[in-house]
């Protein structure tokens, strides 16, 4: 698959781009309030929301994230004019075939996590996507955080040396109501939560020669949801561990990426609100040797993602992520979480 071209052309006025015009099918998805963003953001003009399910739209027209927003059909919204990204922000369940919808009507997309259950249908979508030079941006939460930006830079200059070891673990502890909805899904906790860090892992290693699941339900309720989980990625020269559990108390806290090299580790903790411990064999840039510190704090999700899709919409810039990559974080997700992937 090709590099993704936006090719649509953002009017101008005196040298100022125009906003995009971005509308957003669903309301259901666990991360929809992401709306808030693109509503206060200088890139985009939200059009409105089409959520066909009553009782979830109900929902969220008293929701004040959605407050003073146009709700339509999905129709009506695909067919507004001047429209050219559309987030696709439904249950799980259904956002492949939503997201095949807004493709074959032309639009760029920012698609929610994770991209269904269907590898295949991912496939069949990213290629169609591909063809007619369409934009499919995925909903992972990290990959505009400062600290994954600031571990990009280290191995894009080589200073960590040759990565043999990556540890990630995405963790936190839910009620009874969550799990039974997340026990709809059979790929358990790694399904749900630990394809965020499941794309960082690709990001830094690639494919995976193998992917080998381990899952265990710890808690007591009757129900069928995967709150224990592991998942060990094989590559030639290096081993990935990816944990995730849903009964961690105060599980955010612990939730970490660490990447080692045979020059340097790098270790952010927490992933939500970023702190950094590197070490380094030698000086590089503005660096030096040793164990050093590095703290962001709070930083605000989807604004890093918002400003660089309209980046890549107007053409100032190509996609950070290709479409290959998202379909190989996909085939690991699926793997990682002991689901099918053909």
């Amino acid at each position: 698959m090709k590099g993704i071209q936006s090719g649509t052309d953002i009017p101008h006025y005196k040298g100022i781009a125009m906003k995009i015009k971005y509308g957003q099918i669903g309301v259901g998805h666990a991360h929809a309030s992401k709306m808030s963003v693109y509503r206060q953001s200088p890139d985009w003009e939200v059009v409105g929301v089409a959520e066909p399910n009553a009782k979830l739209r109900e929902q969220a027209e008293r929701d004040p994230i959605y407050r003073g927003l146009k709700f339509m059909s999905k129709e009506e919204l695909l067919n507004t004019p001047g429209l050219q990204v559309i987030g696709v922000e439904t249950r799980v369940r259904d956002l492949l075939n939503t997201a095949e919808e807004c493709i074959a009507a032309g639009k760029h997309i920012h698609l929610d996590k994770p991209a269904g259950e269907s590898l295949p249908q991912f496939k069949r979508l990213l290629d169609e996507a591909a063809k007619k030079h369409l934009v499919v941006q995925m909903g992972y939460m990290f990959r505009y955080s400062p600290a994954v930006l600031m571990l990009r830079e280290f191995l894009k200059n080589g200073w960590l040396g040759e990565v043999y070891e990556i540890h990630t673990l995405m963790s936190k502890a839910i009620g009874d109501s969550q799990r039974k909805e997340l026990a709809e899904y059979p790929g358990g906790i790694m399904f749900e939560l630990a394809c965020h860090v499941i794309d960082l892992v690709i990001g830094v290693l690639g494919k995976p020669d193998k992917v080998h699941a381990f899952a265990r339900k710890v808690g007591p309720q009757d129900d069928t949801h995967l709150d224990n989980q592991l998942a060990v990625f094989e590559y030639p020269k290096a081993i990935a561990s990816v944990k995730a559990a849903s009964v961690e108390i105060d599980g955010g806290d612990r939730r970490h990426l660490v990447v080692c090299g045979t020059q340097g580790t790098f270790h952010i903790q927490p992933l939500d609100a970023p702190n950094v411990r590197f070490t380094l064999n030698q000086p590089r840039g503005k660096y030096g040797k040793g164990y050093q510190d590095a703290r962001f704090g709070n930083y605000p999700r989807y604004v890093g993602d918002a400003a660089d899709l309209a980046k890549i919409v107007r053409n100032e810039k190509a996609a950070d992520y290709s479409y290959d990559h998202d379909l190989i974080v996909q085939e690991a997700v699926l793997k990682a979480s002991g689901l099918k992937t053909s």
